[in-house]
């Protein structure tokens, strides 16, 4: 691999402190805190992890008092696990809060492994490998001023709302409102060294390439745009010794985020890399989050590619090597999955939007892969759990077997027009999704999430945004000519037009 950037040390940005003088627990009798100390966890405890802006939402308190409550909650959920796994990405506020969520933990008799900075699909392949509960500490693609958790039960089973996550927030609040006690013995700290053979990053790394056949890549010009996120650290690591001529735009580690946001679903975040792959004729560019659980491609011709083809793509790769498996989708992603499934030999299963469904389906179901529009794809080899730089990977291995261009290796599978997520601010959700369900009555509808109404040639789901007075459109027709009709039409329903 021939890099033209410099891989950042790790040691050296927004190291652990683990000397932080953190406020114990409450012990019976005796509390140290109380509920009003802790942040409104309703505001920052969303579907599927947590979320806040630091300090106003969430802080080293509330981060503790979470911490308790995750403790509590795996030794209920898991009789007999001793140890849990934390990392952190890159934001500033991290070592603080994971400090304090460490202590939380270990009050409840839990020992906590640090393995460092890492990304989310690191603290996922850790649970997995080590077979152990983990924690991240990250905001994803939010801004520079957000921090937050994604949480996992042992094997990367995921926590949500419904699955751990409203527990978790109940014993938070007990905690602070001095009613849960100190489990007997305190947990221990242990630390995985960031790098060298023995480090969490380097075991992932080796793990990502041998979800392709090494001896089969050609040398290709490859731009990623980690956005100063996590990328920046595991997109080196997994090139190296691979043949690609790779440039790592942004690479240095900064949750300021000083060139642009890390939330490549929007098209400005994707400007520099796309002048970058003209400008230097790269085969491909990928584009990371700011935990690097999610990846959107340019192709050659700096296009972006959207996340519905590359799960068919991703799709049809699996079903090479694993003839006859099942692909799970989620509903907003194009008509195109489940069709090159089929043409496969595949078996298809539509899904609700959001992580923890995907997940849950592909156990239930023993799926080889699963894929979601908003470039979360999840690979059971993975203990199910969704990888941005897997992704990279599989899809550089396909473009050296065909030979061709990404535009060509595509172009079979680009059949539709699509509109993108449209969101659209009303008073009453709710309202106008029964209003626009009774104008399509004639149509074939489903509520497996939201609405969505097919009328053969075109379709569209309609849902509303969890946390905000929205409602989101997603609509797929022939050609963007009838796509903009229909949205036109659908948005003139919604807005009583």
């Amino acid at each position: 691999m021939s890099l033209q950037t410099t891989t950042p040390d790790p040691s050296q940005a927004n190291g652990t402190d683990k000397n932080a003088t953190m406020t114990s627990g409450p012990s019976a009798g005796s509390p140290t805190t109380t509920i009003g100390s802790v942040k409104d966890l309703d505001s920052i405890v969303k579907a599927y992890d947590i979320r806040g802006t630091y300090p106003e939402q969430i802080d080293a308190t509330t981060c503790q008092a979470l911490g308790v409550g995750y403790g509590a909650f795996i030794r209920s959920a898991e009789p007999g696990t001793t140890r849990v796994a934390i990392a952190r990405d890159m934001r500033p506020s991290g070592p603080e809060l994971v400090a304090a969520f460490a202590a939380g933990v270990q009050s409840q008799g839990l020992d906590v492994v640090d393995i460092g900075m890492g990304s989310t699909d690191m603290i996922y392949f850790a649970s997995g490998s080590l077979d152990v509960p983990g924690a991240m500490f990250t905001a994803s693609h939010n801004p520079a001023e957000y921090n937050g958790i994604k949480l996992c039960k042992s094997g990367a089973a995921p926590i949500g709302e419904d699955s751990g996550l409203a527990d978790i927030k109940r014993v938070a609040l007990e905690w602070a409102a001095g009613s849960i006690e100190d489990a007997a013995t305190t947990g221990t700290l242990s630390v995985i060294p960031e790098t060298g053979p023995d480090s969490m990053l380097e075991k992932f790394a080796t793990h990502v390439r041998a979800f392709v056949d090494v001896s089969a890549l050609r040398p290709l010009k490859v731009v990623a745009d980690t956005a100063n996120g996590m990328g920046g650290l595991v997109v080196p690591k997994v090139f190296e010794g691979l043949p690609f001529e790779l440039e790592v735009m942004y690479p240095e580690l900064d949750g300021t985020f000083p060139n642009h946001e890390a939330n490549p679903i929007q098209p400005e975040n994707l400007v520099d890399l796309q002048a970058r792959v003209l400008e230097v004729g790269a085969d491909i560019g990928l584009a990371f989050d700011g935990d690097a659980d999610r990846v959107f491609l340019v192709d050659e011709r700096a296009e972006p590619v959207s996340g519905s083809l590359t799960t068919a793509l991703l799709a049809r790769s699996t079903l090479e090597k694993d003839p006859g498996a099942t692909v799970i989708y989620n509903l907003i992603c194009s008509k195109v999955v489940p069709e090159i499934v089929a043409e496969s030999g595949g078996q298809s299963i539509r899904s609700r939007v959001g992580h923890s469904f995907i997940k849950q389906t592909m156990a239930e179901t023993g799926a080889a892969f699963g894929g979601e529009h908003s470039a979360h794809y999840y690979f059971r080899d993975n203990w199910r759990a969704d990888s941005g730089i897997i992704a990279s990977i599989m899809v550089l291995a396909e473009l050296s077997a065909a030979g061709g261009t990404l535009s060509e290796l595509l172009a079979p599978l680009d059949r539709y027009a699509a509109s993108g997520e449209i969101n659209t601010r009303v008073d009453d959700a709710a309202a106008v999704i029964e209003a626009v369900a009774s104008h399509y009555a004639d149509r074939d509808i489903d509520r497996l999430d939201g609405l969505t109404v097919d009328s053969g040639d075109w379709w569209f789901n309609l849902r509303a945004s969890n946390t905000e007075p929205l409602l989101r459109l997603n609509l797929e027709a022939s050609d963007d000519a009838t796509v903009a009709d229909r949205v036109a039409e659908v948005q003139a329903i919604m807005t009583g037009g």
